[in-house]
């Protein structure tokens, strides 16, 4: 039974399943062994990336899949059978035309109540750090992606749709003609993950200097870019806790639920640190599927750094994030922290669909929403209009 809302919502975290040839329709003929190819091994089809298995989903051809959202208790923290979370899947079934048709998933948000979305990757945010030791292919990689993400969603299809296409920074030359590119054919979101970045003169931090013409276009142009959560280059740290491949958290050992190392965290604590948002006054950055915990965290240590250091940053750092930093929390967080910390216009309405860690029923958001009494005003904001805000391009 579909929940009932006194307006239609924009829903900040949705997911499509890639083709089978995202990555290798509009891929240069010489990177094709060096980047994204399939291969039928012991009966089972996989993907190889620089010619390894690729394990980032187990299943990357997803059909059959797991239905939306069955593991929705699971992330709020209960398990009351103590089930391996890799029984927690059900029935799996073929994939829905939705998942991977326009016009089919425009007919399913009319019906779910849904005004507009962001469409991001569910295999994609795992290719960049897979294709880390060869770079040149990385980059082809994600170019032929974008271009495919083009052709079969649109970055802005029926002011419904916006599919993000994927920014990788390890060249900046390279990115700064990606996102021409891409605003060219009037997208509204570039997505990437946290992290330092890999480039051909080494690790980077994602706010170098280096970067500027990327972020210049970015903050001229009035597009939003969004972290979203992924394989990133802390993976290293958890190999070395003995975590030997990156997968999905709920397919991984105890630790992983404990680790602390938080890529998003560091990465906007370094564009503070580095003064990214005052060389750039008119950039939005947007943080989705990676929860808000790491918010609270960020935000302790910009008081004590303010306060022992403040000659060190042109203003208070929690005010600046507060201008610039848009969150879109886990439904099962602690959302009203978030917005005595944020206020509403700054947090984004997610579901995650269709993913089983998502909501199979991405309006009733509104009912966590309403578990920390978020007023009707103050849910409209949050599951509508600062969407929509970001949605638009506000160029300087």
């Amino acid at each position: 039974m579909t929940t009932e809302l006194p307006f239609r919502f924009f829903d900040c975290d949705n997911h499509y399943y890639e083709a089978l040839d995202a990555f290798t329709r509009h891929l240069e003929p010489e990177y094709r062994k060096r980047a994204m190819q399939w291969a039928r091994i012991d009966g089972k089809t996989r993907l190889l990336v620089g010619g390894k298995i690729n394990k980032f989903i187990p299943n990357p051809t997803f059909d059959p899949v797991a239905a939306p959202g069955v593991m929705d208790e699971y992330f709020r923290g209960r398990n009351p059978r103590n089930a391996d979370p890799s029984r927690l899947f059900g029935d799996l079934e073929p994939i829905r035309p939705e998942y991977r048709d326009r016009d089919a998933r425009i007919a399913l948000m009319d019906e779910q109540g849904m005004q507009g979305c962001i469409m991001l990757p569910t295999l994609g945010v795992g290719m960049e750090q897979a294709l880390v030791d060869d770079l040149p292919a990385q980059r082809a990689a994600f170019r032929a992606f974008n271009r495919w993400l083009e052709e079969d969603w649109g970055f802005a299809y029926q002011e419904r749709l916006f599919a993000a296409p994927y920014i990788t920074l390890s060249d900046p030359a390279n990115a700064a003609e990606e996102l021409e590119w891409a605003l060219e054919r009037d997208a509204r979101f570039v997505v990437m993950v946290g992290g330092p970045v890999m480039t051909e003169v080494g690790s980077r931090a994602p706010a170098d200097p280096m970067f500027d013409p990327f972020w210049k276009l970015a903050n001229d142009s009035g597009i939003t870019v969004l972290y979203h959560g992924g394989e990133t280059a802390y993976t290293k740290y958890l190999k070395a806790w003995g975590e030997s491949d990156f997968t999905e958290a709920f397919r991984a050992n105890a630790f992983r639920g404990l680790v602390s190392a938080d890529a998003l965290q560091d990465t906007i604590g370094s564009h503070l640190a580095l003064g990214l948002f005052h060389r750039f006054p008119n950039l939005r950055v947007a943080s989705i599927e990676v929860g808000s915990a790491w918010v609270f965290h960020l935000f302790e240590k910009l008081t004590k750094a303010y306060g022992q250091i403040p000659h060190l940053f042109p203003e208070d750092p929690r005010e600046t994030f507060k201008r610039h930093i848009w969150v879109s929390p886990f439904y099962e967080d602690e959302l009203a922290g978030l917005l005595r910390l944020v206020g509403a216009e700054h947090i984004l309405m997610g579901s995650d669909y269709p993913h089983v860690e998502g909501l199979a029923e991405p309006a009733s958001y509104i009912k966590d929403l309403q578990n920390f009494d978020y007023t009707p005003e103050q849910c409209r904001t949050v599951m509508r209009d600062s969407g929509l805000f970001l949605a638009t391009r506000r160029p300087v």
